[in-house]
């Protein structure tokens, strides 16, 4: 198997918040989008993230065509997490978790857009000795 891309389809209350809040603070653009959907795509991520409204006729199966959010976060690994934390939540934007470091290493911050769903940036630091 040969996959040419990769996307993660999300659904959400409100398509135009999630996206907005990546390309205002992340640096997203839109790829495509229609009544209900909205593909995000960014330079340097090697993914395409996809917000649907909750409720179209279109997500099969119905039965689990709820909304995205319990359990579920976008991670994306960034160079300069501190500088990154700074700048978005400067923007007044919802901060879950302030920068912390994981024992072996992991240094992550984490933020909350407006349908709830949490974007963690990573950095990967030195673990001490």
């Amino acid at each position: 198997m040969h996959i040419r891309s990769t996307a993660i389809s999300l659904n959400v209350a409100d398509v135009e918040a999630s996206a907005l809040f990546a390309i205002e603070h992340l640096g997203f653009t839109e790829a495509m989008s229609a009544d209900g959907f909205v593909s995000l795509a960014h330079p340097t991520a090697g993914v395409n993230v996809v917000f649907l409204r909750t409720g179209l006729s279109t997500f099969k199966p119905q039965e689990i065509a709820g909304p995205a959010g319990q359990g579920l976060l976008l991670a994306f690994e960034v160079d300069g997490l501190d500088a990154e934390f700074e700048r978005i939540s400067e923007a007044g934007v919802r901060v879950i978790t302030s920068p912390e470091t994981e024992p072996w290493g992991e240094r992550y911050c984490q933020f909350a857009d407006a349908n709830g769903i949490v974007w963690q940036l990573v950095e990967w630091v030195a673990t001490p000795e």
